[in-house]
């Protein structure tokens, strides 16, 4: 008896398959084989004599339909000049049929642009066509505006294809999903969606699917209850427990350290703690307390957070603001605006310990008036003196830099200075800038020239109290600059975690050696060891994640059980994007209320996967740029660094791969603080090799 042959849909599938292969190796056809340009444009020339010479009235509708589809051809193939070629190995990812007035259509969706031979292949990033793949389900009626033409009919076809080394894999269509079975039995088979939710269950701490598999899983998490319209961290005073309750307690005076994993609950202690002082000490509620946070985003979100806890007048601000701030007042005669192209070398420089060290020698040993141009002689002199800054290097920290690294910090130093003095002289065409580092640098060579930094309005600048968050991406330098602006009760709170320490420029290594830069000695840290943010199963992911960085041996505590984190694995980004359109537009339908970090490693996938999820009409989605995060109800794309200290109710890392996650403590860091803005759910997805950080937990799960 003959063996059965593939379903209707997988043979439709693969003869399709193999004409676009036929077009793709015809000869004079490259990958990017298009219509010649002249031949479009003489047929469009063609066809405006002919609507302008008075064309019979029943003839137009036919001409005008030809001059619209060359327009459009055109215009797609002058886009697709410059475009990806289309790979024979796996041309497209998306298989769409149109039936509209004219006739039917087959347009496939890759990330090249092959128009010819029969075959249609567009990009789906730029063709305008691709909208109607991410935004109508099969069966559905279209109408919408085309390469500005009106264009309507119904979606005959829409199915997601994974081909491989030139051979169809898998068909994921609303009749089935079909898998490619193993080569010794040959044949396909035909996979039962999975029907239950992404929810709840003591599942592994990781799931996998392989390419294009998982279509069926769905975000949610129905068991967590409504999700909170206000994305703001909660007052959680109630529930609080007796670890956090003890620091936030501690007397006003002295400093408090507090470490702790991500979701700890570290911001809220501090915050928490602002507000108990301030209901002993109406005064600590004032332009005389500070909040320090690193980022823009974590500004907006503490500044909701603190008059919610009753406290109104507290300062909060990013330390470079607060340092410009300052900065400019005290040393108006120095340029207003900053830099933004320091090379990297240049900024670990000027915040390494070594500075600070060379900085305060150079004052204790070369007299001088306590002026505002001394203070910027002291400075100059430091920053140009090679002999005073290798000196200081070799005395703390000798394998700090490689001599060219040094070399060329030095140089880079050395110029800018140059530049600065033209521009002190009155020649205002130098180019005269200052890095934000040097904020820092000035106001330290302040207080030790000078004394206190002088307030905007009384006599010196002593603030009651000074909260730091994250303060492991705070340089000892920044920090000690806060500390000379205290008090005399020296009343500090200090929240951080190692395992989240992203800015390698900054000089942190360790709370022991950090503390001893600072003049610190023997300064407690007092640890928070219970995760309240994220759930069992992203914890333990994002633990693993740190491999040989993990502070601590002892199991991370929490309090609750969630969803398994899973991988899913796609052929090409379009596939990936349609996706997550699909489920996000699902969740929307389900929990009006759900905030949701789309999470990449660059600036340019961000963008790719933001268009992509606008242009599929997924409600609320939007790509974050410069930290400007609504802390509503929605979709938000961007990089995982912009959202350090936030929180979400749903995490998906985008592109966790070899590329971009490789295995170094940087990448390590980076997955952790992704992973662990989840509170609900985290899902990860890859289009290339995935990442070692995530293999290694795979391997490991049953």
């Amino acid at each position: 008896m003959p063996a059965a042959g593939p379903p209707p849909i997988v043979a439709e599938e693969l003869d399709l398959l193999e004409r676009v292969g036929k077009a793709l190796e015809a000869p004079g056809s490259a990958a990017t084989a298009t219509p010649s340009e002249r031949a479009l444009v003489q047929e469009l020339e063609r066809l405006r004599e002919a609507l302008r010479d008075g064309t019979k009235t029943e003839d137009r509708p036919a001409l005008l339909e030809q001059w619209h589809r060359h327009s459009a051809l055109l215009e797609q193939l002058r886009t697709s000049r410059a475009q990806p070629r289309v790979s024979p190995d796996s041309p497209y990812f998306g298989h769409l049929r149109l039936r509209e007035e004219n006739g039917d259509q087959d347009i496939l969706l890759g990330k090249g642009t092959h128009l010819g031979s029969g075959v249609a292949i567009v990009d789906w990033r730029h063709a305008p066509v691709s909208r109607l793949f991410y935004r109508y389900r099969q069966g559905d009626r279209f109408d919408e505006e085309i390469a500005g033409r009106e264009r309507s009919g119904e979606v005959l076809v829409r199915r997601t294809v994974t081909i491989r080394d030139r051979r169809l894999q898998r068909v994921d269509a609303p009749e089935g999903i079909f898998q490619r079975a193993p080569e010794a039995t040959g044949g396909w088979r035909r996979i039962a969606p999975e029907t239950a939710r992404l929810a709840g269950g003591e599942g592994a701490a990781l799931r996998a699917h392989a390419v294009g598999e998982g279509s069926t899983r769905r975000l949610g998490d129905p068991s967590a209850g409504p999700a909170r319209a206000d994305k703001h961290l909660p007052d959680i005073a109630g529930l609080i427990d007796p670890e956090q309750f003890a620091l936030i307690t501690r007397p006003t005076s002295g400093f408090v350290v507090i470490r702790g994993a991500a979701g700890s609950g570290k911001t809220t202690v501090a915050l928490h703690r602002i507000a108990y002082l301030a209901y002993d000490d109406p005064k600590i509620d004032s332009d005389r307390t500070l909040v320090v946070v690193f980022s823009p985003a974590l500004r907006d979100y503490v500044s909701h957070v603190l008059p919610a806890l009753g406290v109104h007048q507290v300062l909060v601000r990013t330390f470079h603001e607060w340092a410009r701030e300052i900065r400019r007042r005290v040393l108006p005669m120095l340029p207003a605006d900053g830099r933004e192209d320091t090379p990297a070398v240049v900024q670990r420089l000027k915040l390494h310990p070594a500075m600070l060290a060379a900085l305060a020698a150079h004052i204790a040993d070369t007299p001088g008036p306590a002026t505002p141009a001394q203070v910027v002689d002291d400075w100059a002199s430091v920053s140009t003196h090679a002999p005073r800054i290798h000196a200081a290097l070799a005395a703390s920290a000798p394998d700090a830099f490689g001599p060219e690294e040094l070399r060329r910090a030095l140089d880079w130093m050395r110029r800018e200075h140059e530049k600065l003095a033209a521009w002190l002289g009155g020649d205002r065409t130098a180019e005269a800038e200052l890095d934000a580092e040097d904020d820092a640098l000035l106001l330290r060579a302040w207080q030790l020239r000078v004394g206190a930094l002088p307030a905007k309005s009384g006599p010196l600048l002593r603030y009651r109290h000074v909260a730091v968050d994250e303060v492991q991406d705070f340089s000892p330098l920044e920090v000690q600059v806060l500390l000379g602006c205290l008090d005399q009760r020296k009343s500090i709170t200090l929240a951080g975690d190692t395992q989240q320490h992203l800015l390698e420029n900054t000089g942190f290594t360790s709370w022991a050696t950090f503390f001893e830069q600072l003049g610190l000695k023997g300064a407690e840290v007092d640890t928070l060891e219970v995760s309240y943010r994220c759930s069992r199963q992203v914890a333990s992911f994002a633990v693993g994640v740190l491999g040989p960085l993990r502070e601590d041996d002892t199991p991370l505590r929490t309090v609750r059980e969630g969803p398994s984190v899973e991988l899913f694995r796609f052929a090409d980004h379009g596939a990936c994007v349609a996706f997550l359109a699909h489920a996000l537009r699902e969740l929307a339908e389900r929990e009006r209320n759900a905030s949701v970090a789309v999470l990449t490693p660059s600036r340019e996938l961000s963008a790719l996967y933001a268009q992509g999820l606008v242009h599929s009409e997924v409600p609320r989605a939007r790509q974050v740029v410069n930290q400007d995060f609504t802390f509503a109800p929605g979709v938000e794309v961007t990089e995982i660094e912009q959202v350090k200290g936030l929180e979400f109710d749903y995490v998906i890392l985008v592109e966790a791969s070899s590329t971009h996650f490789p295995d170094r403590p940087g990448a390590r860091r980076l997955l952790h603080v992704g992973a662990t803005r989840a509170v609900h759910q985290l899902w990860l997805t890859s289009v290339a090799t995935p990442s070692p950080l995530v293999r290694a937990p795979l391997e490991e799960t049953p």
